[in-house]
């Protein structure tokens, strides 16, 4: 118990290292780089990061030493999908100029009187299976309303899921109509809930985003665009990312089975083996 205890201990002062570290190198960043690459995670148990810049060679790097049982011990607690305070019925949102140009040509989303409350259903329709999502207005509306936006403008269409990562997390990254993982819509907008609830020391505290959970993929706090990334299985992460839905029963069988062929080469991160192209995304 006193070892686990002190394991614990030494890898939450080694994720604070790192965060700081991530910080530093964020403010030398532009605004718009990457803006939708996964930046630097936590799992320091485990010695797990995943390292993004603006170019398309990102890599994850995992310790031999990984392990579910190690992991296990962290006791991390499960992202939670409803927030302690409900909001408005309506939100006021802010959709700013990125700095970056679009990856292809959109509007931006309607920023007054948002709704707060319900769920859209967005489905996926893709080469490797249909991937149905539910969007929950009420945990993060202003994110809601921009994907629902995107969806209806054909933003996503015919684009590719351009990363899987099928170590120390699990999640596959669409969104970006470029395919290079540094496209977006030319407009960004903040972080919304678990981040927007978070303590500045639950920030450096991993927690568990379930299987079946959808989150926005970001280069830093505030600069969320069109990018997201879809948890095939749990995936520890620093609650950094907004979390604004969940993948239907449908939609995991997709997953599993692209998660299954894995990432091109072998490899722990990367593109997927099989190609996933989005034909469509169907808001309804």
């Amino acid at each position: 118990m006193e070892s686990n205890k002190k394991r614990r201990e030494e890898s939450m002062r080694a994720l604070e290292r790192e965060i700081k570290s991530r910080d530093r190198k964020e403010k030398t960043q532009p605004l718009g780089v990457a803006l939708a690459s996964l930046a630097v995670i936590g799992l320091a148990t485990a010695g797990i990061y995943w390292a993004s810049t603006h170019d398309s060679d990102d890599a994850v790097e995992a310790s031999e030493e990984t392990s579910t049982t190690e992991a296990a011990e962290q006791d991390i607690t499960p992202l939670a999908t409803e927030r302690t305070t409900p909001l408005a019925e309506t939100v006021t949102c802010s959709y700013e100029d990125s700095g970056r140009e679009a990856s292809r040509e959109v509007s931006r989303p309607n920023q007054e009187d948002v709704p707060a409350r319900g769920t859209v259903t967005v489905t996926l329709e893709t080469s490797q299976g249909p991937i149905g999502m539910k969007l929950d207005r009420s945990v993060s509306p202003c994110t809601v309303n921009a994907v629902e936006h995107l969806a209806q403008e054909g933003f996503y269409n015919d684009t590719i899921c351009h990363r899987i990562t099928t170590s120390g997390i699990h999640v596959l990254q669409c969104g970006d109509p470029s395919g290079q993982g540094s496209g977006g819509p030319g407009f960004q907008f903040a972080n919304e809930f678990p981040t927007d609830e978070a303590s500045d020391q639950a920030k450096q505290q991993p927690v568990n985003y379930e299987r079946g959970t959808i989150a926005m993929a970001n280069s830093g706090l505030d600069t969320n665009g069109s990018q997201f990334f879809l948890n095939y299985d749990d995936s520890p992460l620093p609650p950094m990312y907004t979390y604004f839905g969940t993948i239907d029963e449908a939609g995991l069988k997709t997953l599993d089975s692209i998660a299954e062929k894995g990432a091109a080469e072998g490899a722990g991160d990367g593109a997927p083996a099989e190609e996933v192209k989005i034909t469509t995304a169907t808001v309804s």
